[in-house]
């Protein structure tokens, strides 16, 4: 211990009369003997370098703070006291190793932190190699978007009943966050058929081409969600049979193209319109209207770009499918955006998996 008494000595001499840059080398060396022996210092000593180090802190800078945070953070038995210290910095760039990162961290501390500062220190904690559900319960009801995918993709991540609730409830309406929910190993079952009923057609077919829970999980849950949306929605059962002989003697004739699809779209013709799509994408026409009678045109889009269809037709399919309510033109402008945005390729892929899925299902 004599090296340390005497390094102790000197210490005492900088913080009281040295120069920042003395201070700071001293701060450096201090570091430097910690990290090459720290996994063979005893208690004692790791409790005399907390003193050491809490002393210095008191009177560096903040690029100094957040070098030494860089070098505690990855060490496993760093002195718990300014751990504390470091994870309270209100500076990301001090804050931000150790609460990511250091193992010595108490769960106190984690929480506090979660509770109290903002969207960075949030997002730092989000990424830690393994979190209790008292912090995750924090972390997704103050986290903003980053911080929410951020943890919901954590595999280390443990959520409580109420941070699951919190998690589907927060990823309505956004496609990337309900993906990440869903792909969780260890969303209750309950949970992610709440999660499906609300997410889009395109969501649904990622979940379960990620092949990341047991299928059949995720097919009952979908079949679940689909009769619930379909319950929701009110529509009453439709004759196709004379719909699809027109459309069939006008594939026959070669006259089933686009401008038939518009035209049965203009003039509300809601079954020969599903029949006609349902011939060209080569899908089964209830999955063709359950993408009509869906509640978000993400689906029904994605079917008319893996046909090849243009925004006219387009918007004639979604003025149909959006009924006597109407389409404003704020919302038609939105999907004019999707579909622009929107890859025939992605689309074409999409289509071809609901294919495979439907061959998969018929029976020998």
């Amino acid at each position: 211990m004599s090296r340390h008494l005497a390094l102790i000595k000197e210490l005492n001499a900088v913080v009281e009369h040295g120069t920042t840059e003395r201070r700071n080398e001293v701060l450096q060396r201090v570091t430097d003997l910690f990290a090459f022996g720290a996994s063979a210092y005893s208690q004692d000593q790791i409790t005399l370098f907390d003193d050491v180090f809490n002393n210095l802190v008191s009177s560096i800078e903040e690029s100094a703070k957040a070098a030494l945070a860089r070098r505690l953070a990855n060490i496993s038995n760093s002195p718990p006291e300014i751990s504390r210290a470091l994870a309270s910095d209100r500076a990301i760039d001090v804050a931000g190793p150790i609460l990511e990162n250091s193992e010595s961290l108490d769960s106190a501390t984690l929480l506090e932190q979660a509770r109290t500062r903002g969207q960075d220190h949030l997002l730092a904690i989000s990424k830690r190699k393994s979190l209790d559900s008292n912090i995750t319960d924090v972390l997704v009801e103050r986290g903003e978007k980053p911080v929410m995918l951020s943890v919901a993709n954590n595999p280390g991540a443990a959520f409580s009943e109420m941070g699951f609730i919190t998690l589907v409830k927060r990823s309505h309406g956004d496609d990337e966050l309900t993906t990440c929910v869903g792909l969780r190993r260890d969303i209750p079952r309950h949970h992610l058929l709440r999660l499906l009923v609300r997410a889009s057609h395109a969501v649904r077919v990622q979940l379960d081409a990620a092949q990341l829970m047991m299928p059949t999980v995720i097919q009952s849950a979908v079949a679940e969600a689909a009769r619930e949306i379909q319950a929701q929605s009110g529509i009453e059962s439709r004759n196709y049979a004379a719909a699809c002989e027109q459309v069939v003697a006008l594939q026959e004739a070669g006259h089933l193209d686009e401008a038939a699809i518009e035209n049965f779209a203009k003039l509300g013709n809601f079954e020969e319109t599903v029949a006609a799509l349902s011939a060209l994408c080569k899908l089964p026409i209830e999955m063709v209207e359950h993408a009509m009678v869906q509640d978000r045109s993400e689906n029904v889009m994605i079917i008319a770009k893996a046909i090849g269809l243009a925004w006219p037709t387009v918007k004639q399919i979604l003025k149909l499918r959006a009924g006597e309510g109407g389409l404003g033109s704020q919302e038609l402008e939105q999907c004019l955006g999707i579909y622009t945005r929107l890859k025939s390729a992605t689309a074409q892929h999409v289509v071809d998996f609901q294919r495979k899925r439907m061959r998969k299902a018929q029976p020998d």
